[in-house]
């Protein structure tokens, strides 16, 4: 599904290559089957909005989005395990599921992050890659309610990623719920969160440790909880 891999471009950090080809994007997105025209006309303003500027000030947006608090973070097990151990377990598993399907992950990168994500899906068979995009339904439609709380065109992108799983109803029960969160992007919120993180010595899990984005870069055995259960965070 080739749509997948223009929304993986889309949601990860912006790049000289990719905004290169940017008009490609544009042209795959007028060209998707999976989307309404309403939807397809929302995607190419997204394109523009990112990448029809300095490609600085798109990085710079970009990072203040989503490197500012954990409530947008791409990486999937944020939103389901936290900063706990079984988010190392969960990360093994989605190897195993990459590397069963000969998909080679960048070292830098850890395979939670929604655009690699999305990469792997992308190359799978369409209804695979819906049921896929179906089981992460609750945790993409929050993420959705929370960048249109915020007026952000990074929303659209989320709200596509609902449609072709099915799940586009998720989202107003999400927006009724977001619209009662306080902000975690705030400088308070962030020196709250610093002064709250445990500092621990030794051994420790080193695969849950890399949730940073410049660090970017048929059977599903993983679970995955409600988002819209309390946040811990």
């Amino acid at each position: 599904m080739k749509i997948l891999k223009v929304l993986a471009h889309l949601l990860d950090y912006p790049n000289e290559q990719v905004q290169q080809h940017s008009h490609e994007l544009r042209l795959e997105i007028d060209s998707s089957q999976e989307l309404p025209p309403q939807m397809r006309s929302k995607l190419t303003a997204a394109v523009e909005s990112i990448f029809d500027k300095e490609l600085m000030e798109s990085q710079e947006s970009y990072g203040l989005l989503f490197d500012q608090g954990r409530s947008l973070s791409l990486h999937l097990f944020e939103h389901v395990h936290g900063e706990s151990r079984d988010r190392g377990q969960a990360m093994v598993d989605l190897m195993n599921v990459y590397s069963e399907h000969g998909f080679d992950l960048d070292a830098l990168e850890l395979p939670d992050y929604l655009p690699l994500f999305l990469e792997y899906l992308s190359n799978r068979p369409d209804i695979e890659a819906r049921e896929w995009l179906a089981d992460v339904a609750h945790i993409i439609a929050i993420l959705c309610a929370r960048l249109y709380e915020r007026e952000q065109n990074y929303g659209v992108v989320m709200e596509s990623l609902l449609i072709i799983a099915g799940q586009q109803s998720l989202l107003n029960e999400m927006r009724d719920k977001v619209a009662q969160e306080k902000p975690d992007n705030t400088p308070e919120a962030l020196d709250k969160e610093w002064e709250e993180t445990a500092v621990t010595f030794g051994s420790h899990d080193t695969t849950c440790n890399q949730s940073n984005n410049s660090q970017r870069a048929s059977e599903q055995p993983l679970k995955w909880v409600d988002a819209a259960a309390p946040q811990t965070f």
